[in-house]
């Protein structure tokens, strides 16, 4: 892979598409605290940000040191993003469409934000598969504008909610399951053909 506008384009789609999750839990801690600081939303934002940042570079370092071992691995780098990807974004498409439950919303403690920042991560950790093919330092930037992304889109939605409540969380995942789908299948099409 080389440095050009694409790697930059579907890094920001990265960041975008796995922001959403963080994004609607976003919007329901800024429901909850309608006074919020903004100190406190930059710690939050904060937070999300960090862990979607630290997961793909996770996942890549796995990636790089199971390669070293087995080189065939690289071969299936294609299939297993667009399964993954498919995955986690048809999963978000569905949880999306399904009509939701509303539950009470409660303060944000510091450990509620930091199972809720792993949480909304943890799918990020398949981007560290599908980001093999980068070099160490295109991984990085990769995985910072990733957390640049993640960071403004859940100050957004800190805002909003304080605004305006969770009525957009819903249609939240299901853009980010779309373009989740969409990176493992530019993912696949570059990589298999």
């Amino acid at each position: 892979m080389e440095w050009n506008l694409v790697f930059f384009f579907n890094s920001i789609l990265l960041g975008a598409g796995l922001a959403m999750d963080a994004f609607s839990v976003s919007l329901a801690n800024g429901l909850s605290e309608p006074g919020m600081k903004r100190g406190r939303m930059c710690g939050i934002a904060g937070v999300f940000a960090f862990f979607q940042a630290l997961m793909p570079m996770a996942g890549w370092i796995c990636v790089h040191t199971v390669v070293q071992y087995f080189q065939s691995f690289e071969k299936c780098i294609p299939w297993i993003a667009l399964a993954l990807l498919g995955f986690i974004g048809g999963k978000m498409l569905l949880e999306g469409i399904r009509p939701q439950e509303t539950a009470e919303v409660v303060s944000v403690s510091a450990s509620v934000l930091l199972m809720q920042g792993i949480a909304t991560s943890i799918d990020a950790l398949s981007v560290g598969f599908t980001i093999a093919e980068y070099g160490f330092v295109m991984a990085l930037v990769c995985a910072l504008i990733i957390a640049a992304a993640t960071f403004l889109i859940c100050m957004a939605g800190l805002l909003i909610g304080r605004k305006a409540g969770t009525k957009l969380s819903g249609k939240a995942s299901v853009l980010g399951g779309a373009i989740l789908i969409a990176i493992g299948l530019e993912i696949f099409l570059t990589g298999i053909f």
